[in-house]
């Protein structure tokens, strides 16, 4: 018993360091696109880990204290913003999830509009304009093929790798 709980955090530890890895690299890579926001989310591999090996809880605890440690490292300026689309896109994917029908790839995906859908309604909230709005359907674009990737990613380790 006391071995499998030691497997399962050290496990959970190892991914939420490698969120915080994952983002840290997406950090270093140059924006390829003009549209603020437009983000691979490499991240997200590690949290559709966790919520597909261990399950919500752990998978909302790697989501929101990479966030958290990633914004006090690299600035807080954007934390609102993160935090809005990390939470918007956890609560979609383990919807989705649940219903046992959507592959990790669609998860992904949704997880991926998602996210951008909250960082765009706290840019309404917090600049007190409507205006960003314009950007979402360049930001659903790539929400879409960055989460058919990450899911891709993800799901190819939820398979391979196993926690039991």
């Amino acid at each position: 018993m006391k071995k499998n709980r030691t497997k399962k955090l050290t496990m959970l530890a190892m991914t939420m360091a490698v969120a915080m890895v994952l983002s840290y690299i997406e950090s270093q890579i140059p924006a390829f696109v003009a549209v603020p926001g437009v983000k691979v989310g490499l991240a997200n591999i590690a949290v559709i880990f966790a919520l597909y090996r261990f399950g919500f809880k752990e998978a909302c605890l790697v989501s929101v204290v990479r966030v958290l440690v990633m914004s006090m490292l690299f600035g807080l300026g954007a934390i609102f913003y993160s935090m809005a689309g990390a939470v918007l896109s956890l609560l979609g994917m383990v919807i989705l999830k649940k219903t046992g029908i959507f592959s990790e790839i669609s998860v992904s995906v949704a997880g991926g509009v998602l996210h951008n859908l909250g960082q765009i309604i706290a840019a309404c909230i917090i600049l007190e304009t409507n205006a960003v709005k314009y950007y979402l359907p360049f930001l659903i674009l790539s929400g879409v093929l960055a989460g058919a990737v990450i899911g891709t990613a993800a799901g190819f380790l939820v398979r391979r790798i196993k926690i039991d």
